[in-house]
């Protein structure tokens, strides 16, 4: 077999960032057992993304940013050397087209993957001057001349078929690997029944919806509220635990909860948003709470294999409904795990991956 060359131009280190490893980063196997040689280019270093969401550090930060860029000017000298160019989010962050434009000229086969809604919103209150200085014209240009695009959601599809030139965009779902989220609960009330959230700084402020409906809960009914991320929080009242993600623990800690949160703001900037916290959730058998909205609405199936939800009464309602009935969750929890199996793993959705990537 002829080895073919794939380059992954991508913002984080490899192996770090959700939005990566449980997108095409989990693809490489199976990719190399199909013939192709992977070298990955990231814009961050690792020292950059363990900082880059989080308060303050704004001259490291700075540094970081610069030294990305003194990266990728390096980088432009391979791109030519490659069979196919994959591009995940941006070439740079800030700026003219000029990087991509280049990064165009110089691909055989340029591939983009755009992760959630980068076009519509602003993603972190945190992060919004850095948004400001960030150019749309950038992104659109990858979506029109790229030769092929890959999406995370159906609305996020048809804004990129509107302007891809060659008319080729493929959604294709977040996905995990089954063989290691595994289901391990008992779905059982012998202990404290735990409400769990995974997520990052700037996806705090969705969780920041549910704090009414926590302490509220936390009323009616004894419950540990577990949120796994890389930032503090408190809710007074409430028996919470905080953990610090890591790639070591994930599925260990991810394992410990009964009961998935998934709140959304109701805004265009979901709509791109490819439900993966959801999927996550239901690949480990467990019955996950999420708000109406996006490509949640297609990946939970109301009362069959969790509950769909638009006010704080309907989440109360849900989540009580949840932690009293441990056969409920079981029934619930039995089609997520299910489902996913079908359609959201890595062995339903690894085919569609390489179709893309071995196109003439």
């Amino acid at each position: 077999m002829i080895k073919k060359s794939i380059l992954i131009i991508c913002p984080f280190p490899q192996g770090v960032a959700a939005g990566q490893r449980l997108k095409y980063e989990q693809y490489f196997k199976h990719w190399q057992k199909n013939g192709y040689k992977i070298t990955v280019f990231p814009f961050m270093a690792i020292a950059m993304w363990k900082i880059v969401y989080s308060e303050g550090n704004y001259i490291l930060k700075i540094l970081g940013t610069l030294r990305g860029y003194l990266r990728r000017v390096h980088n432009l000298f391979y791109i030519s050397r490659y069979d196919v160019v994959y591009i995940h989010m941006w070439v740079t962050p800030f700026g003219t087209t000029l990087f991509e434009r280049i990064t165009r000229k110089l691909s055989r086969k340029l591939i983009y993957d755009i992760e959630d809604n980068a076009i519509m919103g602003v993603d972190s209150d945190v992060n919004s001057f850095v948004q400001f200085l960030k150019n749309p014209n950038k992104i659109n240009f990858l979506i029109r001349r790229s030769d092929h695009v890959i999406t995370s959601s159906p609305s996020l599809n048809d804004y990129c078929l509107n302007l891809n030139d060659k008319k080729k965009c493929t959604y294709i779902s977040s996905s995990v690997d089954t063989d290691i989220f595994l289901p391990v609960n008992k779905y059982k009330n012998d202990k404290k029944i735990v409400i769990g959230w995974t997520g990052t700084f700037s996806s705090k402020k969705y969780l920041n919806l549910l704090r009414p409906v926590f302490i509220e809960l936390s009323k009616q009914f004894k419950f540990k509220l577990l949120i796994i991320g890389n930032f503090e929080y408190d809710i007074l009242g409430v028996d919470l635990e905080v953990i610090q993600w890591s790639k070591k623990n994930e599925v260990k800690d991810l394992q410990r909860i009964d009961i998935g949160v998934y709140p959304l703001s109701k805004d265009e900037w979901v709509l791109g948003k490819s439900g993966l916290k959801a999927i996550q959730y239901m690949a480990f058998g467990l019955p996950t709470v999420a708000t109406d909205i996006g490509t949640t609405s297609i990946i939970i199936k109301h009362k069959e294999n969790g509950y769909l939800v638009n006010s704080e009464e309907e989440w109360l309602h849900s989540l009580g409904e949840l932690i009293r009935n441990p056969e409920l969750r079981k029934r619930l929890g039995s089609k997520a795990r299910e489902l996913v199996v079908q359609s959201y793993s890595i062995n339903a959705t690894k085919m569609k991956y390489l179709s893309i990537i071995s196109k003439d």
